[in-house]
């Protein structure tokens, strides 16, 4: 598929932690989820925050970053059959020679209390790595037990900082930005996209 067909949002999505802009509080330098990922040491995490926060995108510089299974599931389509096929591929050596599976849930919130609790003992026993994102408070929508076995993370809207650099960024990126185009926009302009973004970058 021609990468210059796809909207330009799903192109810039960054790849790495270098090119995630914003959420410095939990993934700047030094932070502990930037660690967790440069080190390759990803234990069971929940990504909390509004749309457009960089959940999804944290989820891919995840599976990007790691040398373990990655799989991904949305927890509006899936149910407990996607879930124990997983934790089948992960246990077995042929599939799965990594020996390990880090499980992003889109919206872990719309798993039901059964889902929910079919998930747990294969993340207690470290089967699978849990990585969740949720626009929903997870302490009030997500198993308590899966809560406590996991560190979760508040992503709050963008400021107009990030968003702008988002923005600059789309229009210089030669490789999947307009780049190429030689786009040049007034700091007004930029101002007022960034406000009307109103910290969401999706």
């Amino acid at each position: 598929m021609d990468i210059k067909k796809e909207p330009l949002a799903y192109r810039m999505r960054p790849r790495t932690l270098e090119e995630f802009f914003g959420q410095e509080e939990i993934v700047g330098e030094g932070k502990l989820l930037n660690r967790m990922i440069k080190a390759d040491r990803i234990s069971s995490i929940i990504l909390y925050g509004p749309p457009g926060t960089g959940k999804t995108s944290l989820a891919r510089i995840i599976a990007n970053s790691t040398k373990a299974n990655f799989e991904k599931l949305n927890a509006v389509t899936a149910g407990v059959a996607d879930i124990k096929r997983i934790v089948a591929d992960t246990q077995n050596p042929i599939l799965n020679p990594k020996g390990k599976t880090v499980l992003f849930i889109d919206e872990i919130h719309r798993f039901n209390k059964s889902q929910q609790d079919a998930l747990l003992p294969y993340v207690e026993d470290g089967t699978v790595i849990l990585v969740g994102a949720t626009t929903e408070n997870p302490f009030f929508e997500v198993n308590k037990a899966l809560i406590s076995r996991s560190s979760v993370f508040m992503l709050k809207p963008l400021g107009s900082h990030a968003i702008k650099r988002i923005i600059k960024n789309a229009i210089q990126d030669k490789e999947r930005g307009l780049g190429n185009l030689d786009i040049e926009m007034e700091e007004d302009a930029l101002n007022y996209l960034a406000d009307i973004c109103d910290g969401d970058a999706g």
